[in-house]
C-alpha cells in the first residue's frame, strides 16, 4: 500500500506539471507579433491564418483549457491522459501504414511478397508494428474488442490478397476516415462528459464553502494539487531542459566562470513568467529547508529528527525572494540584467540561510558549553559549524564588495552578514566562558552579568546596523527613485528591526536596573544567619557561602534572585511582593516567624522542591511554596537536548543535571 501511495503521489504531480508548461508557453507567446510575422510569410493566404481574432480566442481557450487540467481529480486526469495515449497509438498505426505503402510504391512489385525477400521484410515489420500498436490501444482503453483500433491493418491485407497498389492507396485512405470517424464518434458520445463534471465540481464546491468556508477551500486546494513541489518540479524541468539545449549545441568544454555564468544566465532564462518565477521561489524554499535539516543533522544526529520533526520550512527565504523579484521588476528585465539582478537577490538568500542555521545551531553550542557532557564529537561539530558561519559571511561581504557597487540591497547583505559573523562570535565567547567555568572548582558569581554585557553589545550593534540601513533606504528613496515596494520595505523594516528592537532592548534594561536595585535594598545574610539557617537555595540548589533575605525571611543567592526578579517581582516560595523597602527590623533572625498573608503556616515543602536527603534543623518551619520557581529553573532532558537558552540562568543548567552533587 505504501508503495502504491507513494506511486499515486508521484502521478499526481508528474501528470500536473504539462499543464504548467502549457501556461507558461501560453504566456510567453506573442500573438500580434506571430500574426505579423505571418503577414510577412507565404502561410499569409492560407484561409486558417485569415481569422485573427478567433485565434486570439483560441489563445484565451488554450489558457481555460491549461487551468482546468491542472485542477482536476487525479482518476479523471489519469483518464485523460489515456485518452491521449491512445490518440499518439493511433497515430503512429497511420505512420506505420503510410510508411508502408509509400515503400510499396517506390519498389513498384505487384507480385507475390514470399517471392520477394525485400517485400516480405517490409510486410513483417509493418505487421509488427501494427499488431504492436493493437495491442497498446486494447490495453489502454481495457477493452477486448482490438478490430476498433485495427483500421490500419487494411492496406496489409489488400497487399497480402495482391491487390494492385493503387488500390492499396486508396484503402490506407478510407483506414485513416474510418479511425477518423471513431474519434468522432466517441468524443460525440463522451460530449456531455466535461459538462458533468463541471457540473459536479461546481456543487462540491459550493457545499465545501458553504460549510467550511473559502478558506478551508484554498487550503484543500493546496494541499490536493501538492502547489509546492509541482512548481518545484516544472521550474526544474524548464532548467533541466536549459542546461541540456546549452551543452547540446557546444563541442568544447567551457570554463569555470563561463559555468557560472551559464548557472545564472539559465536561471534568469526560467524566471521570465510569473509561473517560473514561482518554481524558481518553491525551489529555492526546498533547498533552504535541505540546507537546514542537513545543519541540525550535522549537529544532533539522529535526534533532531525526533525532536523537532517538522523542522524549519524555509519558507522566509523564498518569500524574501519573492518579494525582491517583486519589488525590482524581475521579470520585466533582459536575460543578462535579469542574471545580474538574481545574483545579488540569491546573495541575500544566502545571508538568510546562514542567519537560520545560526539560529539552529546557537541553543545547541551554549546548551553543550552549559552542560556536563564531554563528547569531543559533538563539541567539535557545533564548533566547526560556527567557526564556518563566522568565516563564510565576512567571506561573502567581501566578495560583494570586490565586484559590486553599493546599493540598499547590497548594504542589507553585508549588513546582515557582519551581524550573523558578530553574533557567532558572541555565542563562541560565551562558549568559551561556560567551558572555563566548566574546569573551575567554584562558579563565577559575575557570569550573568558577563553574558548580559555581551548581548547586550551585539545587540547595540545589530540596532546601529539596522538604523544605519534605515537611513540609507531612507536617503535613497529621497534622493533617487521611488518605489512604493522599496517604500514599504523600509517602513517595515524600520518597525521590526529599529523600533521592535529598541523598544525590547530598553524593557530589558529597566527590567535589570529595577532587578538590581531591589536586590541591593536588601540586607545582606551575616554568617551567624547562613550557619541557622543551614539551607540551600531554592532557584539553584547550590549551599549558600552568601545571600540576600527578602522581606519575608526568606534565603536565596543574589544572582538567583536577581535572574528570578527579570520575570516577576513576587518571592520565588511564597510569592510576596518584593519592595524596593529598607530592612525591617529583625527581619533575616527568625525564619518564617511571620509568614505572609494568605500562605498556610507549618505546611510541609512540596515535593521536588529540594532533595530528598537533605534535612532541615529541628524547630524550622517551611512554608510551602507554589512551585513556580521550577519556572526558572532551566532543566533539560536526553531527548530535548539543544533546545535550552543556558544564557537564561547558566549555573543552574549546569548543575542540573547533578543535584546531588551540591548537596
Amino acid at each position: 500500500m505504501a508503495a502504491k501511495e507513494k506511486l499515486e503521489a508521484v502521478l499526481n504531480v508528474a501528470l500536473r506539471v504539462p499543464s504548467i508548461m502549457l501556461l507558461d508557453v501560453l504566456y510567453r507567446w506573442d500573438v500580434s507579433s506571430f500574426f505579423q510575422q505571418i503577414q510577412r510569410s507565404s502561410l499569409n493566404n492560407n484561409p486558417l491564418f485569415q481569422y485573427k481574432y478567433l485565434a486570439l480566442n483560441m489563445h484565451y481557450v488554450g489558457y481555460i483549457l491549461s487551468v482546468v487540467l491542472l485542477t482536476l481529480p487525479r482518476q479523471h486526469l489519469v483518464q485523460l491522459y489515456l485518452y491521449f495515449l491512445t490518440a499518439l497509438l493511433l497515430y503512429a498505426g497511420h505512420q506505420i501504414s503510410r510508411d508502408y505503402v509509400r515503400s510499396e510504391l517506390e519498389s513498384a512489385y505487384e507480385g507475390p511478397m514470399y517471392l520477394e525477400p525485400l517485400s516480405m521484410n517490409r510486410f513483417t515489420t509493418a505487421l509488427i508494428g501494427q499488431l504492436v500498436v493493437c495491442t497498446l490501444c486494447s490495453c489502454v482503453m481495457k477493452t477486448k474488442q482490438i478490430w476498433l483500433f485495427s483500421a490500419h491493418m487494411l492496406p496489409l491485407l489488400a497487399r497480402l490478397c495482391l491487390v494492385p497498389l493503387e488500390t492499396i492507396v486508396i484503402i490506407n485512405k478510407f483506414a485513416m476516415i474510418f479511425t477518423g470517424l471513431e474519434v468522432l464518434y466517441f468524443l460525440g458520445s463522451n460530449l456531455l462528459v466535461p459538462y458533468n463534471l463541471a457540473k459536479s465540481a461546481y456543487r462540491e464546491l459550493v457545499q465545501v464553502v458553504e460549510v467550511y468556508g473559502l478558506l478551508a477551500l484554498g487550503m484543500s486546494l493546496w494541499n490536493q494539487l501538492v502547489v509546492p513541489v509541482l512548481f518545484m518540479v516544472f521550474w526544474l524541468v524548464l532548467f533541466a531542459l536549459q542546461i541540456y539545449s546549452y551543452f547540446s549545441t557546444r563541442d568544447q568544454p567551457a570554463s569555470r566562470e563561463r559555468l557560472l555564468f551559464l548557472f545564472l544566465t539559465s536561471i534568469a532564462e526560467c524566471c521570465s513568467t510569473p509561473y517560473s518565477l514561482l518554481g524558481l521561489v518553491f525551489t529555492v524554499s526546498f533547498v533552504a529547508l535541505g540546507v537546514l535539516t542537513l545543519c541540525k543533522f550535522y549537529l544532533q544526529g539522529y535526534r533532531a529528527f525526533m525532536n523537532d520533526p517538522a523542522m524549519n520550512r524555509g519558507m522566509t527565504e523564498g518569500v524574501t525572494l519573492l518579494i525582491l523579484a517583486v519589488q525590482t521588476g524581475l521579470i520585466e528585465l533582459q536575460v543578462v540584467h535579469r542574471a545580474f539582478l538574481l545574483s545579488i537577490i540569491l546573495f541575500i538568500v544566502v545571508a538568510s540561510i546562514l542567519q537560520s542555521m545560526l539560529e539552529i545551531a546557537d541553543p545547541i553550542v551554549l546548551a553543550l558549553g552549559a552542560s556536563r557532557d564531554k563528547s569531543l564529537w559533538k563539541h567539535f561539530r557545533a564548533v566547526s559549524l560556527c567557526l564556518f558561519l563566522l568565516v563564510f559571511p565576512a567571506y561573502m561581504a567581501y566578495m560583494i564588495c570586490q565586484f559590486f557597487h553599493m546599493d540598499f540591497w547590497l548594504l542589507i547583505i553585508i549588513s546582515s552578514s557582519i551581524l550573523t559573523s558578530l553574533q557567532v562570535l558572541g555565542t563562541l565567547f560565551i562558549y568559551v566562558l561556560f567551558m572555563v567555568e566548566e574546569f573551575r572548582k567554584e562558579p563565577v558569581e559575575n557570569m550573568d552579568d558577563v553574558i548580559y554585557y555581551v548581548n547586550g553589545t551585539y545587540r547595540l550593534l545589530e540596532f546601529l546596523v539596522a538604523l544605519c540601513v534605515v537611513a540609507y533606504g531612507v536617503s535613497e528613496t529621497i534622493f533617487g527613485e521611488w518605489t512604493v515596494m522599496g517604500s514599504m520595505i523600509i517602513f517595515i523594516h524600520s518597525y521590526y528591526n529599529v523600533w521592535l528592537r529598541a523598544q525590547l532592548g530598553w524593557k530589558s534594561f529597566l527590567l535589570r536596573r529595577d532587578a538590581v536595585n531591589k536586590i541591593k535594598s536588601l540586607p545582606i545574610a551575616t554568617k551567624e544567619q547562613l550557619e541557622k539557617h543551614n539551607d540551600i537555595c531554592a532557584i539553584c540548589y547550590q549551599d549558600m557561602k552568601s545571600a540576600v533575605i527578602t522581606p519575608c525571611s526568606h534565603f536565596f543567592h543574589a544572582g538567583c534572585l536577581k535572574k528570578w526578579l527579570y520575570v516577576q517581582e513576587t518571592c520565588p516560595l511564597c510569592h510576596c511582593h518584593l519592595k524596593n523597602s529598607p530592612q525591617l527590623p529583625g527581619s533575616g533572625t527568625e525564619l518564617a516567624a511571620q509568614p505572609h498573608a494568605g500562605a498556610e503556616q507549618n505546611v510541609m515543602l512540596q515535593e521536588g522542591t529540594e532533595p530528598a536527603d537533605h534535612e532541615h534543623p529541628p524547630g524550622t518551619t517551611i512554608q510551602e511554596g507554589s512551585g513556580d520557581s521550577s519556572e526558572f529553573i532551566t532543566r533539560r532532558s536526553d531527548s530535548q537536548e539543544g533546545s535550552v537558552d543556558p544564557r537564561e540562568c547558566p549555573q543552574s543548567v549546569k548543575d542540573e543535571a547533578h543535584p546531588s552533587e551540591s548537596t
